[in-house]
């Protein structure tokens, strides 16, 4: 027995990509095991914790109270169970503790919030009316909340209220929720290595979903968790693109792309820019034809929703520029409740010349990110997403009329890169214990 030989155990590699697959994302690294999940978990109820504490009473405080109980079992459950199983039941209990519980609760025990009453306004006019806005003159009466600076598609969340779904079932959150978490396993789908698994797809679209970034606006009724999926869905459309081109070059995954682009930009404003980014990365790497099409047929899906979800607004559009974009620029009667105290609002409290000057630092840093694009263009649907992430937080920050919970877009686009590019420890354990597979 002294003589006996041992061999270790061959070294877990990352998953390569197949023939006809997506090329993988540079410096591809392996994704975090259980004492990574642990740690994350750990954070994630750190920030929960925080949002409890100093949070005024309301659903933000009611968020935090449950989110904390839920991230810290799981990170319990990560530090302790490190194994898969463990690793889904740390993913389980953050989903229902910063998702489900806060979701159920808030839309039972409390009075819808602002963004959900909006929401479910225009679903309502949307059936009714043909269109998802009030009309001008009901607007000078209304107040804030008369306002939707949603585009149409947007209404199609407060459809199930209109249409008579009561309780949890017509709440818009619900269904933002499931379409998030819906879009979000596409677009890991569309970049998994080993195709037709869901596995991988899943736990890491419900590892985004239960991610504060995430869930906590979810838990809210705000409305960008969805517009944020679908762009990362469209960047993965593009990963696919590279590796499956179809007649003259076009790949046919750019063309989901492109009609994934054009839902998003038919929901709201903030995935207008992803259009121009993405068509500029098009033509640095099909050429300009394709930059194009796929520029073309992304407007003509944002035209063509808009036109049949508000067709009552084409013949008014008077009620459409008042709610869309002057209420969000701050150029209405009433004003925007978007207001923290980023730079770009700071300024525009300073009377007309300071927001004169904070509408002219947008129009510099807008022009600062289009001469980028023009003199050294993205690459790839990486560098993409890295420059759409620093044109986003610049938006943001400088826009008059603001919030931090947009900072949410940047960081999510990070937070995909990352999570789109590291092997899933799952698949590597079952590669390395069926070679075949």
């Amino acid at each position: 027995m002294g003589n006996a030989v041992t061999s270790a155990p061959p070294k877990p590699s990352a998953p390569r990509a197949v023939p006809g697959g997506p090329a993988p994302w540079p410096s591809e690294r392996r994704w975090p095991g259980s004492r990574w999940a642990a740690i994350w978990y750990a954070v994630f109820a750190c920030y929960a914790g925080g949002v409890a504490l100093f949070s005024g009473p309301g659903e933000d405080r009611w968020w935090g109270i449950w989110a904390v109980g839920g991230y810290a079992v799981a990170a319990a459950l990560a530090a302790r169970w490190p194994t898969r199983r463990g690793r889904l039941a740390a993913l389980a209990a953050s989903l229902a503790g910063a998702l489900a519980a806060p979701v159920a609760w808030l839309v039972t025990q409390a009075a819808a919030t602002p963004d959900v009453k909006v929401v479910t306004r225009s679903g309502a006019l949307l059936l009714h009316h043909g269109a998802p806005y009030l009309a001008p003159a009901q607007l000078a009466h209304g107040g804030v909340l008369a306002y939707n600076p949603y585009l149409p598609v947007m209404s199609v969340f407060g459809l199930p209220r209109a249409l008579g779904l009561p309780g949890l079932a017509g709440d818009p959150r619900p269904w933002l929720a499931a379409a998030t978490f819906a879009v979000f396993a596409a677009a890991f789908w569309a970049v998994a290595p080993a195709r037709g698994a869901l596995g991988t797809p899943l736990r890491r679209a419900a590892f985004a979903t239960a991610s504060p970034l995430v869930a906590f606006p979810l838990a809210l009724g705000i409305t960008d968790p969805p517009v944020l999926a679908l762009t990362c869905l469209a960047l993965a459309l593009l990963v696919r693109a590279a590796a499956s081109p179809g007649r003259g070059g076009v790949a046919r995954p750019a063309g989901l792309a492109a009609a994934v682009v054009g839902v998003a930009c038919a929901m709201k404003y903030t995935a207008w820019p992803a259009l121009a980014v993405l068509a500029v990365m098009i033509a640095a790497r099909d050429g300009a034809r394709a930059a194009a099409r796929f520029a073309a047929l992304a407007t003509g899906v944002t035209v063509a929703l808009s036109a049949v979800l508000a067709p009552a607004s084409l013949g008014s559009p008077a009620a459409l520029v008042q709610n869309t974009i002057l209420f969000p620029l701050g150029l209405t009667g009433a004003r925007t409740p978007a207001q923290s105290p980023l730079p770009g609002h700071l300024l525009s409290t300073l009377g007309p010349a300071g927001r004169v000057a904070a509408i002219s630092l947008l129009i510099i840093a807008g022009l600062a990110i289009a001469a980028s694009l023009v003199f050294r263009p993205p690459a790839d649907p990486r560098a993409a997403a890295v420059r759409l992430a620093l044109g986003l937080a610049l938006m943001f920050a400088l826009s008059p009329a603001t919030r931090f919970g947009y900072f949410a877009y940047p960081l999510g686009l990070c937070g995909w890169i990352a999570l789109s590019g590291r092997p899933d420890p799952d698949c590597v354990a079952d590669s390395v214990a069926d070679p075949g597979r």
